[in-house]
């Protein structure tokens, strides 16, 4: 058994699948699910786990160069929990990081139910 880190087996193997460039997009349990897109549903009712809980336990396992978010969330509590976890975030239109999502290697849904708590996250390198 792990000893910390990401238990969710079907979550852990998903990111260490991951590689450079590759875009996670971490959802409130409200946004589309795109067409093919692998999805880790991690939603239990509203609100659990919550979208920071989900995006901490990444930022702890994974290198992330870039975060996209909508315009949308600068206003809104997902703007302030982006902001405190990264030094620099691109804005788009939701409508955008609909698009955007289509492209991703990997959707994970939390149970957030705050507007527009969403992000594409670009993977990174460690070294």
């Amino acid at each position: 058994m792990k000893r910390r880190g990401i238990l969710n087996a079907d979550l852990s193997g998903a990111l260490a699948r991951l590689g450079h460039t590759d875009v996670v997009l971490l959802a409130d349990c409200g946004m589309p699910i795109p067409a093919g897109v692998p999805v880790i549903d991690l939603a239990l009712v509203h609100g659990v786990p919550r979208f920071e809980q989900v995006l901490d336990a990444l930022l702890e396992e994974m290198v992330f160069q870039h975060c996209v978010a909508a315009e949308e969330a600068k206003t809104a509590p997902a703007g302030t929990w982006l902001a405190d976890r990264f030094d620099a975030i691109e804005y788009i239109s939701h409508s955008e990081l609909k698009q955007l999502s289509a492209s991703a290697k990997l959707f994970i849904r939390s149970g957030e139910a705050t507007p527009f708590a969403n992000a594409a996250l670009v993977c990174g390198v460690s070294f």
